[in-house]
């Protein structure tokens, strides 16, 4: 797959493409759909596929301080993508001056001049362009005018319910990583560097690696959680019980994501993690003495090595 920063670094005699267009957060059984529908679409005429998304998220330029909640860091998510078999994840940085650009605009500089579009697949709610002014019906317009063809993304869901991103996010902030994993098709990934906490859980027996998060990332609910931790050049993940919070027995203020690996004797100071989250345990709790936190966290790991199996 290839990987562009700008729908500009389009090369000289690029021929016409199917594009999809979205920010894609989480690539989702939504997304994946949408996307997989572009590339068998690319390659029943023969050419291309292109994702096009955006970065940083439009949110938060043309409202400053809403970013959501981030599903999948960039990595993450050019490599969820280059599974789908995409030829082309284009990344658009979105400025303040490209949020101005107006439909029409949109269309004719982005998707005719430069990917060369025979289709564009998008979703119902699509809007595109300043203020999102341009919706679905404008696009088919301006597509017959300029000679492409438009084709909605399925949608996927499952018991009544539409997968989303903001669905996901609402399942994550609420603990369910169940549900969560259910729409993505996989379960919820949080990453962040290993950095020194207090090194409490070293004096009770269950040393935790201390995980510093994006500031944006989607962090569940707080709790113990068993989760698959994913180390950096090593193909068998460990198994890890996870606690969210701000350690109440110790009257902490501070939000922590700290992760115990099961069967681990190690030093992961500065390595770069990603926690994969399968079960919610159970809520967080303020113990009055360390001896039954301790058998609290005994009894934690017992339950995580269960929901791993």
């Amino acid at each position: 797959m290839q990987r562009w920063r700008g729908y500009d670094a389009a090369p000289g005699g690029w021929g016409r493409s199917v594009v999809t267009i979205g920010v894609f957060d989480g690539v989702h059984k939504g997304h994946q759909a949408a996307i997989g529908h572009a590339v068998s679409r690319a390659r029943d005429l023969g050419v291309r596929s292109v994702v096009l998304t955006f970065d940083p998220h439009p949110a938060e330029v043309v409202r400053p301080g809403s970013h959501p909640a981030v599903l999948t860091e960039p990595a993450r998510k050019a490599e969820l993508v280059e599974t789908l078999g995409v030829d082309v994840l284009c990344v658009v940085p979105f400025t303040p001056e490209f949020s101005r650009i107006t439909p029409e605009a949109f269309v004719h500089d982005v998707l005719v001049e430069h990917l060369h579009a025979a289709l564009v697949v998008v979703g119902d709610n699509f809007r595109f362009g300043r203020r999102a002014a341009g919706d679905v019906a404008l696009l088919e317009r301006l597509g017959r005018t300029f000679g492409f063809a438009v084709e909605g993304a399925p949608l996927v869901a499952e018991s009544g319910t539409v997968f989303s991103s903001t669905y996901i996010r609402s399942c994550v902030d609420a603990g369910d990583v169940a549900a969560a994993a259910a729409a993505l098709g996989r379960p919820h990934r949080l990453e962040g560097v290993v950095v020194r906490g207090d090194q409490r859980g070293r004096e009770l027996g269950f040393p935790t690696a201390n995980l510093l998060c994006h500031r944006y990332a989607a962090v569940p609910a707080d709790g113990i959680y068993a989760a698959r931790m994913i180390r950096r050049g090593q193909r068998e993940p460990l198994a890890a019980a996870v606690s969210i919070g701000t350690n109440p027995t110790f009257s902490g203020r501070e939000r922590r994501v700290e992760a115990y690996a099961l069967d681990f004797d190690g030093d992961l100071y500065g390595e770069r993690l990603a926690l994969d989250f399968v079960a919610h345990l159970r809520g967080q709790v303020r113990f009055d003495s360390i001896e039954p936190l301790i058998a609290q966290i005994g009894q934690d790991v017992e339950r995580t090595r269960r929901a791993l199996g």
